[in-house]
């Protein structure tokens, strides 16, 4: 079933939801702003474009590109994965990890759905199909794949050895990266309804620390997998069930000590690393991970405004309310400015001063779900079709 809101027009017009099915009655339908008019500043210099697979499709997916030494790598929902040169985008390698190779069968989805996450020699992928994939950079073949407790829809995340995977039914999993033997399971419990989505862990001082299904975000140690605290940031609350989602699917960032977290329905909130005691909150709720660079947070929140806060109590210095409902991605900040995609396929480029539009440019007319990534000089976006773009500024 899907959701409303930007459920009907957007991240969640193609966003599962996780549990039940019901709905009864008419829901609101929250109408796309239409595209802004801009006087561009500047004009973002594409780099170069190539394809890689057919896509996601119409699947709710945050599969993204990653980037290592000089290379990107990309992949589709049904299997393709790609290393491509970074300055070229030429092809280094190419894999399928489609499940049937028959000759006369055609090849069978993978379903690959968590993101990339790269380490050293070799890059993770996790799947719907509770799968995730551990591949050589040198030359993508498949180093080990080991079978998880859920659907692997987040970005593995390597820290100490470790490939840790939060799966769909609340479960935070720490897989050997030597050969994929799962080290150790700790459940984070889960409502019976939740959004499409979860956070991947952040790392810091021994510790994972992860948003859950529940509203709440937790640390939870490397070594053992044994609970250190968990900090409720959402009150489910409401006259429906819809309102009463409380999801943390963004990943927590941590700098100099402090835990930053956003909930859907909930709030921002500053918490001690070490005790998980909140310091401040402000009501102000997401899907899409939020960047901590100084004393600034720049965050889009769940009705797609693009805003800057204060560290220090998260007190607004701007707000940029033209692109509500346009299904924005997470925000990247690159050569000094907030960027974000649009369902449509638009870039939109922000002063990070005072959220005024400095540049705007069609990419793709099949639209933009992940957020951009910023690799070495260059600005890299995937499609929702596949195609891969790079842009310098």
């Amino acid at each position: 079933m899907q959701l409303r809101k930007t459920l009907l027009v957007g991240w969640v017009s193609v966003a599962l939801l996780s549990g039940c099915s019901w709905f009864n009655g008419e829901e609101d339908v929250v109408k796309m702003s239409p595209l802004p008019k801009v006087e561009n500043h500047f004009t973002p210099t594409k780099v170069w474009s190539t394809s890689v697979g057919d896509g996601v499709g119409d699947i709710y997916s945050h599969l993204h590109p990653a980037w290592l030494d000089n290379t990107i790598y990309a992949a589709d929902r049904f299997g393709v994965v790609k290393a491509l040169d970074a300055d070229s985008g030429k092809e280094k390698w190419k894999v399928n990890l489609s499940e049937s190779q028959g000759f006369f069968s055609g090849n069978l989805s993978a379903q690959l759905s968590g993101g990339i996450g790269v380490s050293g020699a070799h890059l993770y992928i996790g799947s719907e199909k509770a799968i995730v994939y551990s591949l050589n950079t040198a030359d993508g073949k498949v180093f080990w794949q080991t079978k998880v407790a859920g659907e692997a829809i987040s970005r593995p995340v390597v820290s100490d050895g470790l490939v840790l995977v939060h799966t769909s039914n609340g479960l935070l999993q720490a897989l050997s990266e030597i050969d994929g033997t799962i080290q150790w399971s700790a459940n984070l419990d889960m409502p019976t309804l939740s959004l499409r989505g979860e956070s991947a862990p952040a790392v810091a001082f021994g510790a994972a620390i992860v948003g859950g299904d529940n509203g709440r975000v937790s640390a939870v140690m490397l070594k053992e997998g044994q609970m250190i605290w968990q900090q409720r940031i959402s009150q489910p609350s409401g006259a429906t069930e819809i309102d009463r989602l409380s999801d943390v699917d963004t990943t927590p960032v941590v700098v100099n000590g402090v835990v930053y977290s956003v909930a859907y329905n909930g709030s921002l909130v500053a918490m001690d690393l070490r005790s998980g005691q909140v310091m401040w909150k402000r009501d102000v709720g997401s899907v899409n991970n939020i960047i901590v660079e100084g004393d600034r947070i720049y965050m889009v929140d769940q009705d797609d405004r693009v805003m800057a806060l204060n560290t220090q109590g998260g007190v607004s210095i701007w707000r940029q309310s033209e692109l509500l409902h346009r299904n924005l991605t997470a925000p990247v900040l690159y050569n000094g400015y907030i960027v974000v995609g649009d369902a449509e396929g638009y870039l939109h480029w922000l002063n990070t001063d005072d959220g005024r539009f400095v540049a705007q440019q069609k990419v793709d007319s099949s639209g933009l779900l992940s957020a951009p990534i910023v690799a070495s000089d260059k600005l890299v976006v995937q499609a929702k079709g596949g195609e891969v773009y790079s842009f310098t500024r």
